[in-house]
């Protein structure tokens, strides 16, 4: 494994992106994809190569590419890591980054924005790379910035549109509340340990986990619990959990491209990924661990509830990418690392199919994105229609499909670990698989089955081009093959000392030991209580959408007060614009009122003017041109002087 391996597999979509950027309008819309993909595509296919010498050959690779900065013994550089947790997460990144610029070339058919759009998705995947390969904390965080302001930059891609600049704006403030946190995270890390690198601050990690500092008076800390906390606050950030994840749902205003790209395999798993790559650290704290853990299952359970009453298509997505990275977030909590990322690796895939298929929804309705003025497309877009199942039946864990084996793993480990919150996230993880089922299906039975509730504009819908559904069709292959890589991802050595459990917290290593190979984990997990409530979610969904619609508006008017808890989403958009956003607005009128407009214009520019102006007055009667008051004054002045001076 060389370094201009590794370089080429970031340069590739980093060059991809700048022709399609600076030279789109030049070479034209079919060079500008060409060249993005191309990038993308050769960033794919060498992190492929790298994966097969990580894994194959036993190879790895851990050092300094170029030295930015020395400053005493600190030194800033960019620098590689390379093991088995990295490529892995090459290979998702590049994979479902190359599936959704292929899909692009069908939905942005007609965007004024082509070239721009190419640009910025591939911005986006050299940023993730750059993030996922980092050795240092220095790279880590500039990938960490990096997919934060593109992703700005792609939600509000459509720039002309209201919504799409607040919903860019939103997230661009709520992820830099988390990056606050992260930010000091890495402060102390630099502080306790003096080293950015991370095997440096790993080998430092024992010695630092003995520390305490003091926060407030007379209540010391655990150096390393603040650290870790500090530092999963930016993934709540990245990754949306509760109270930092109001921006996730409103994301969905950009191009549906990105909202695969950034649901999928980008932005919102970076905080996944971070946190199981400071194993080393967190092992070390138990608070944070449990801090973790209960905030990833009121993530999973309460946003699960939201997608219930949604009827945008992409936003009953949305909450489902929300209460999935609960899901990872637990599974982090209970130490269950490995069963965390290969949920974020099976996610990967049918969330981005799932997206892709909602957006082959969107195109053949001409826009329309209302679940409920859809009905009865199964026999118009089979594609979509059989693609969107195995995505669905993956997203509510469905035996024999990647869902199934990631999902229930981590529920499996919630449910043999000791530490604070478990039972409560063993509840919440448990009640999400009913939520997750209902709401998919809801989804699924509105949109495919049932009466026809659209208007066909003049013909009827149909699947969009070869490009669109090509990449649905190469997505839902691992979407159901790709759990089957869970004896060696989870209960194996794959990730080997990528990852670090302390044998106290290691809760896979019971069922790695029962763990008897596909067939029996699929027989158990039939007969487990996760299944046959997955089934009743997909069997109320049917009864209360296809045979008995009217009971869903029935409930709507009896539990109203339910409803409205819901639909304003509990209140937390409400609370930020009240508390926050007016907050900072009432400040900025005090200061504008006051500081400005009284104390600057009014005292200093205004009030030095008029003092000047006075003292003018005043002075001018002094000014009388009679000599007789100049020699007056004159005894007088010469009167005070002596008598000062006699003094």
């Amino acid at each position: 494994m060389t370094q201009t391996l590794l370089l080429s597999i970031v340069l590739a979509p980093l060059f991809g992106s700048i022709i399609a950027g600076l030279f789109g309008k030049r070479i034209g819309r079919a060079w500008s994809h060409r060249a993005a993909i191309a990038g993308v595509a050769i960033a794919f296919a060498l992190s492929t190569w790298v994966l097969k010498l990580v894994v194959v050959d036993g190879q790895s690779y851990n050092a300094q590419v170029y030295q930015w900065l020395q400053a005493g013994s600190l030194s800033l550089e960019v620098g590689f890591l390379i093991d088995a947790l990295t490529a892995m997460m090459m290979v998702v990144v590049t994979f479902v980054s190359l599936m959704v610029h292929i899909y692009t070339i069908g939905y942005m058919h007609d965007d004024d924005g082509y070239s721009r759009f190419f640009s910025y998705i591939s911005l986006f995947t050299f940023s993730m790379l750059m993030l996922v390969m980092a050795n240092n904390f220095m790279q880590l965080f500039f990938g960490w910035e990096a997919v934060g302001l593109v992703s700005y930059l792609l939600i509000g891609f459509w720039y002309k549109k209201p919504t799409a600049i607040y919903a860019n704006l939103k997230a661009f403030l709520v992820n830099r509340v988390g990056d606050f946190g992260f930010i000091l995270g890495i402060a102390g890390v630099l502080m306790y340990s003096g080293s950015l690198d991370y095997q440096q601050v790993f080998d430092f990690a024992p010695a630092m986990s003995d520390k305490t500092m003091t926060l407030f008076a007379g209540h010391d800390w655990s150096v390393m619990s603040v650290i870790c906390i500090l530092l999963f606050i930016g993934a709540m950030g990245k990754s949306a959990q509760v109270p930092l994840h109001v921006w996730l749902p409103d994301s969905m205003e950009g191009p549906t491209p990105i909202s695969a790209l950034i649901h999928a395999a980008t932005m919102v798993t970076a905080g996944i990924f971070m946190v199981t790559r400071m194993s080393p650290l967190f092992e070390f704290s138990e608070t944070a661990l449990s801090f973790v853990l209960v905030i990833g299952a009121i993530t999973a359970l309460f946003m699960g509830f939201l997608g219930l009453i949604q009827n945008d298509i992409k936003r009953v997505i949305a909450y489902s990418t929300l209460s999935q990275l609960g899901y990872m977030t637990v599974a982090l909590g209970v130490s269950a690392y490995s069963a965390g990322v290969f949920h974020l690796m099976t996610h990967a895939f049918f969330k981005a199919l799932l997206f892709l298929g909602a957006g082959s929804v969107i195109i053949a309705m001409h826009h329309e994105q209302d679940i409920r003025k859809m009905g009865g497309l199964k026999k118009y877009m089979p594609i979509t229609y059989w693609t969107a199942l195995i995505g669905s039946l993956a997203l509510i864990g469905f035996p024999g499909l990647s869902g199934f084996f990631s999902k229930d793993s981590i529920i499996e480990a919630v449910h043999a670990s000791h530490i604070a919150g478990s039972g409560f996230a063993y509840f919440a993880v448990v009640t999400g698989v009913f939520v997750t089922a209902l709401y998919s299906f809801r989804l699924f039975f509105l949109v495919f089955h049932g009466k026809e509730r659209f208007d066909a504009h003049g013909h009827p819908p149909h699947e969009p081009a070869n490009v669109v559904t090509m990449p649905l069709i190469l997505l839902a292959i691992p979407s159901v093959v790709a759990g089957y890589f869970i004896g060696p991802m989870v209960f194996g050595d794959f990730f080997g000392n990528s990852i670090m459990v302390h044998a106290e917290h290691d809760v896979l290593a019971q069922h790695a030991e029962s763990f008897d190979g596909i067939f029996s984990f699929i027989i158990h997990g039939m007969m487990a209580l996760p299944f046959w409530l997955a089934m009743a979610g997909v069997g109320t969904a049917y009864y209360l959408y296809m045979k008995r619609p009217d009971i869903p508006a029935t409930l709507q008017l009896r539990f109203n007060w339910l409803y409205r808890i819901l639909e304003n989403k509990y209140g937390f958009d409400d609370f930020n614009q009240t508390v926050f956003a007016g907050g900072a607005r009432a400040v900025g009128q005090f200061l504008w009122k006051v500081g400005d407009i009284k104390i600057i214009d009014g005292a200093l520019v205004n009030g030095t003017a008029k003092t000047v102006g006075m003292i003018s007055s005043l002075v001018r009667q002094v000014q009388s041109g009679y000599l007789y008051h100049y020699a007056f004054a004159m005894i007088v002045g010469l009167w005070l002087l002596l008598t000062y001076f006699v003094a």
